[in-house]
């Protein structure tokens, strides 16, 4: 049996529940917060035995793309001590960051 982590984007979350579901897996859902954006994100625990642990796989794959995002950077403006401009870049966000841990003893009470 394995122990699927994923944190995936907000945006994304709802669609991969609702497909992991669809295909009988049962899913935990945390909310927490990305350091780079600081936006919010969200971490899935999805236990899954090994047998189906390459289909929960290709959901997640499937559902969570990457994309890219203009976001704004406060950037100090030359001379002016404390003022700050908002700077718009572009950043790629969505997809996935999956851990798999392998799991010696799975009880439901």
């Amino acid at each position: 049996m394995k122990l699927i982590i994923a944190i995936v984007q907000d945006e994304d979350a709802s669609r991969l529940i609702s497909s992991l579901m669809n295909d009988g897996f049962g899913v935990t859902k945390l909310a927490t917060t990305g350091g780079f954006l600081k936006s919010g994100n969200t971490t899935l625990l999805v236990g899954v035995d090994d047998s189906k642990f390459d289909a929960c796989m290709a959901i997640i794959e499937k559902v969570c793309k990457s994309r890219k995002q203009i976001a704004t950077s406060p950037v100090t403006m030359g001379g002016t001590a404390g003022m700050y401009a908002p700077y718009p870049i572009e950043v790629t966000v969505g997809g996935a960051t999956v851990f798999v841990m392998t799991v010696d003893q799975f009880v439901k009470y």
